[in-house]
């Protein structure tokens, strides 16, 4: 998809859908887990608040946080970005699990009235980045299988996908698969 195709959220009827962005959430955290500069999360605001006062469904918002290298790990938990998110956003935000799988899908099925979730570190799955590293610190390639699994995953969670971050290759087959 190239970028004359791309359109702006503005651009779409929002009414009743599901909305997926990808937001960067990557944010500094202190000893106590405390975002310590939320200018990342103040920045994704202005456009979870146009989905939620056009009338989405849902609107669930996807990040990574630091390099867990493909392992899930509490130190790269997207969930200390909450009470920021929801202070930013003067509403509250439902934490999934994970990023994928059935128990999200069914929250992200549930929601409704512009429920905002945030989706769990996308990089505890080392298709986010298409690689991870092994015991011995050596990279090691994703499973292109397991990398079309985890896009078709995530584009399972959204009727329409926006971008607030950079448009790496995960990104590129999330949209394609969007415009199918």
């Amino acid at each position: 998809m190239s970028l004359s195709n791309k359109l702006s959220i503005t651009d779409v009827d929002l009414k009743g859908k599901r909305v997926l962005i990808r937001v960067d959430f990557n944010v500094p955290l202190d000893a106590d887990k405390k975002v310590t500069n939320p200018q990342r999360i103040a920045g994704a605001v202005p456009t979870i608040k146009y989905a939620i006062d056009h009338g989405a469904k849902a609107v669930i918002l996807m990040s990574h946080l630091g390099r867990p290298d493909g392992k899930v790990s509490a130190k790269y938990s997207l969930k200390p970005v909450l009470p920021e998110l929801e202070k930013l956003l003067g509403k509250s935000v439902e934490m999934a699990p994970d990023c994928v799988g059935p128990e999200v899908e069914a929250i992200v099925n549930k929601a409704s009235g512009g429920q905002v979730i945030l989706l769990e570190n996308l990089r505890f799955h080392a298709e986010e980045e298409g690689s991870s590293k092994d015991a011995d610190g050596k990279k090691v390639k994703a499973d292109k299988a397991k990398v079309e699994e985890f896009r078709k995953g995530l584009t399972a969670l959204g009727d329409i996908y926006i971008s607030k971050f950079s448009d790496g290759p995960l990104l590129q087959g999330i949209a394609n698969y969007a415009t199918r």
